[in-house]
């Protein structure tokens, strides 16, 4: 220190510096947002999760093979993600509001690359069944976010509406490409590389594109609700896998006991938090049962069905993975083609109106594909791939502008996270309800039939909920 710089000098110094940088930090928050720069790195973020996420669907046999998986525990392979997903969705919209929705979505994409990258390495059940629940987390960070970001970069709903239905379009779009892009290659390992470094990129995009953004009001974590939420999932998706060797078994009943036991305490935790993850107040507001129900029986009736259903027609009509991917680009390709353009729809239906006209048409779709497995032939899957893309293309467009609709602005994240945590459960119960009915009929022919029938009713289910919700 020279005779100049006296301790107060230094301290006064030192103090100007840490509030410049508190300045720049706050500047940088305070950075109007950059709409179609927000909307390109969110959808193409989403995309990547989605391809993720359905890449396993025509590498299943493989994958199982490689793993030396046994036919029961292959619902772990499937549901994974979800797992990860419906545990943590909601705790991350919460941090996304209160500690900034671009430091999440950049964490969370990271994160997804990373893990992706790591799930390619993989040599048993657990090991790949950890990648997938770690993919989930990362994947939740990223989607709960990315609605939040979408809704500051568009405050008008006129923008808002056309946001959120691209958003919805590259949700169907990666549901479309992962499986492409995992059946085009020789090895599912690579697959997963290609989709980790794809992340990796699209973080590197977004460190550039995106500015902070927050709610008003400071919160903390509920880990005490995320870990009594995820170990309640756990227990109902383990109840289900293992329903397939006996529904009747003690160890089914104890699973789905202390599964409604620890949504209870979830439950209990919510009420006495000062931040809890969830306002349990919004269950009493029709636009939120609108958008909870949606979610819900999308990932029961939709995804269940077709997470496994492309394993099943390899099985059964030995159809290669890359010929899989091709038949189902017929309902994913024209899911996102409608999703992209449903928006139009808006001055005519109302997405509530949407959601159920969605799950009639898969609903109807999925009749028309009822004996198309003993058939033989993949020729009677056709119709109802097509009219089922159209239902599923609906559902993806209204889903997010109902979820950012049915809570205020400045819980747009948590509104998100809400909707998709249920749509997530929904995958997972779904996911292994069907391959527990599909596995253990008679024959696959019927199981086929029993699973299809299934989602029939939950669809018609979910479109009464849906309309009820609306009316009152």
């Amino acid at each position: 220190m020279t005779g100049l710089d006296s301790p107060a000098t230094a301290n006064a110094t030192t103090t100007a510096t840490a509030l410049g940088k508190e300045a720049l930090r706050e500047e940088r928050r305070a950075s109007p947002p950059r709409p179609r720069a927000t909307l390109a790195v969110t959808s193409a973020a989403t995309a990547v999760t989605l391809m993720t996420y359905t890449a396993p669907m025509v590498t299943l046999p493989d994958t199982a093979t490689a793993l030396h998986t046994s036919l029961s525990a292959q619902a772990w392979l499937l549901n994974g993600t979800p797992l990860g997903l419906a545990a943590l969705l909601l705790v991350a919209g919460s941090l996304a509001d209160d500690h900034g929705r671009r430091r999440v979505f950049l964490a969370g994409t990271l994160a997804l690359g990373l893990t992706t990258v790591l799930g390619a390495f993989s040599t048993s059940t657990w090991q790949f069944t950890l990648a997938r629940i770690a993919q989930g987390a990362a994947s939740a960070a990223l989607l709960a976010s990315s609605l939040g970001l979408i809704v500051h970069a568009f405050p008008s709903p006129r923008g808002r509406l056309h946001a959120t239905g691209v958003w919805g379009a590259f949700v169907s779009g990666g549901i479309a490409v992962g499986p492409l892009v995992s059946g085009a290659l020789p090895n599912w390992r690579i697959g997963y590389g290609i989709l980790g470094a794809a992340a990796l990129v699209v973080t590197a995009l977004g460190a550039r594109a995106l500015s902070e953004s927050r709610a008003p009001r400071p919160g903390r974590p509920d880990v005490a609700g995320a870990l009594a939420f995820g170990l309640a999932l756990v227990a109902l998706v383990a109840a289900l896998t293992l329903g397939r060797d006996g529904w009747l078994r003690p160890s089914v009943g104890l699973l789905l006991a202390a599964a409604v036991l620890l949504v209870g305490v979830f439950v209990a935790v919510e009420r006495r938090t000062a931040t809890p993850m969830i306002d349990l107040s919004l269950l009493r507001h029709p636009p939120f049962l609108a958008s909870s129900a949606g979610g819900l029986f999308t990932g029961l009736a939709v995804i269940g069905l077709f997470s496994f259903l492309p394993a099943l027609l390899q099985q059964t009509l030995h159809l290669s993975p890359m010929a899989t991917a091709w038949l189902f680009l017929l309902w994913s390709g024209l899911s996102f083609a409608v999703a992209l353009l449903a928006r139009h729809l808006a001055g005519r239906l109302s997405p509530r109106t949407q959601l159920a006209l969605g799950f009639a048409l898969h609903a109807a779709g999925v009749l028309t594909m009822l004996g198309a497995i003993g058939s033989g032939s993949w020729v009677r899957l056709l119709p109802g791939l097509l009219v089922g893309g159209v239902g599923s293309g609906l559902l993806n467009a209204a889903l997010p502008l109902v979820a950012v609709e049915s809570v205020p602005a400045q819980r747009a994240a948590m509104g998100s996270g809400a909707q998709q945590t249920f749509r997530y459960i929904g995958s997972c119960a779904g996911v292994a309800l069907t391959i527990a009915i599909a596995t253990s009929a008679a024959s696959p022919a019927r199981g086929a039939n029993l699973a299809m029938l299934v989602s029939v009713g939950l669809a018609a289910a979910g479109a009464l909920t849906v309309a009820a919700a609306r009316g009152r």
